[in-house]
């Protein structure tokens, strides 16, 4: 599968170049989803579109087993920061963590596909919304799981680039690969009036001081050290004028965390921080948003892909992770059926572009080794031995 995807690196350049100068947020993915589906008719593959909403699903071969390859597509809206030739065309939104790589490679994968006679089926996932939630906070692929999206499927596998690693290089190990997220959402009531006079007031900037110095102890000193998890605060926001101490203050975060014990956990302190400005003559109120869960590597999926990866690259190029609490909802997925994401070495030598900056961006000679590997691994689990 790497000498063929070798032979297709220039289409997927090509596919990388064009979706990332024509980027999509989180289920408005229709030009992209267009596109595939295009793409995937044309090389022989079943298509249906419209699953979760945007998500495009395509398939070859028939009956079981059925194993899946999911490639999410949205971009982020952030305003891109180069002059590069294939530069978003659109303002204030960009792939800034490598979603079109991962789009032109699901198209890669079938592309390679489409002459193979295998047994079963290889089912792709073109996943919206990877990034954000909807209005009722269900993520792109807990949107494809409503839909049947991987429904019969046996095995799914997925990558991510990786813009710390070199190009040639994977990582991944079975376990918890990714960390759970959750969002919470206060506000912070006191009493407001002049600010020359502030013994009048319950200043809700008092108030919110001390439920942040609360909230940034939770990990150091309400969790085992030994359990990994963030609370962090992304947002504080109140007041009109510097002369007027206002009635509240809005203060929202990101929670992370690698079980469901933990989680509980968080969720009690949060709300025990918030209970501060109670205890200090004001009120609150507070919502916690569920997220994903912890995206967890099974042991199989794992081994499965490292076997495919030693044979294509060598086993001294396939590394452990680096730890992270990144949040990634294909989690959605493998909490269903047995499952694996793996990251792909994409850096740029000496110009390291971070992910989710308005500078990102990848070193393409990654393309056809993702491509390849996943594959790959597809068709060594369709053939392999009962």
């Amino acid at each position: 599968m790497l000498e063929h995807a070798k032979e297709i690196e220039g289409q997927l350049i090509d596919w990388r170049r064009d979706f990332h100068m024509h980027p999509e947020v989180g289920f408005n993915e229709h030009r992209t989803a267009a596109r595939i589906a295009e793409t995937l008719a044309a090389l022989g593959w079943r298509v249906r579109t419209g699953v979760g909403r945007t998500g495009v699903v395509g398939e070859l071969g028939q009956g079981a087993p059925v194993v899946a390859i999911r490639a999410d597509m949205d971009a982020l809206p952030i305003q891109e920061a180069d002059d590069r030739p294939y530069a978003s065309q659109v303002e204030w939104v960009m792939h800034a963590c490598g979603h079109d790589a991962h789009t032109a490679m699901g198209l890669g994968v079938a592309a390679m596909l489409k002459n193979e006679t295998f047994p079963g089926t290889v089912r792709l996932l073109f996943q919206p919304a990877e990034e954000v939630a909807d209005d009722e906070g269900l993520s792109g692929a807990q949107r494809m799981l409503q839909d049947g999206a991987i429904q019969g499927v046996e095995m799914v596998l997925a990558l991510h680039v990786d813009a710390h690693s070199p190009v040639g290089v994977i990582r991944l190990a079975p376990g918890p690969a990714s960390g759970g997220v959750d969002t919470f959402f206060g506000v912070i009531n006191g009493h407001g009036g002049h600010g020359a006079r502030p013994h009048e007031t319950v200043d809700p900037f008092y108030l919110t001081a001390h439920v942040i110095l609360a909230l940034n102890a939770i990990v150091s000193r309400r969790l085992d050290p030994f359990d990994p998890a963030v609370v962090s605060i992304g947002k504080v926001y109140g007041g009109e004028a510097e002369n007027v101490i206002p009635h509240q203050v809005e203060i929202s975060g990101t929670l992370r965390f690698m079980n469901k014990k933990v989680r509980e956990q968080i969720h009690n302190e949060v709300q025990r921080a918030f209970e501060v400005a109670r205890t200090l003559g004001g009120d609150y109120s507070l919502e916690i948003e569920a997220g994903g869960l912890p995206m967890i590597n099974d042991p199989e999926a794992v081994e499965l892909i490292r076997a495919a990866a030693v044979r294509l690259i060598g086993a001294q190029n396939v590394l452990p992770p680096i730890d992270s609490l990144g949040a990634e909802d294909f989690g959605a997925f493998t909490e269903v059926v047995p499952g694996a994401m793996f990251t792909l070495g994409a850096r740029i030598e000496g110009d390291e572009r971070q992910h989710h900056n308005p500078r990102f961006d990848i070193d393409e000679g990654c393309l056809p080794i993702g491509a390849a590997i996943l594959a790959e691994s597809a068709l060594d689990f369709l053939r392999r031995t009962p």
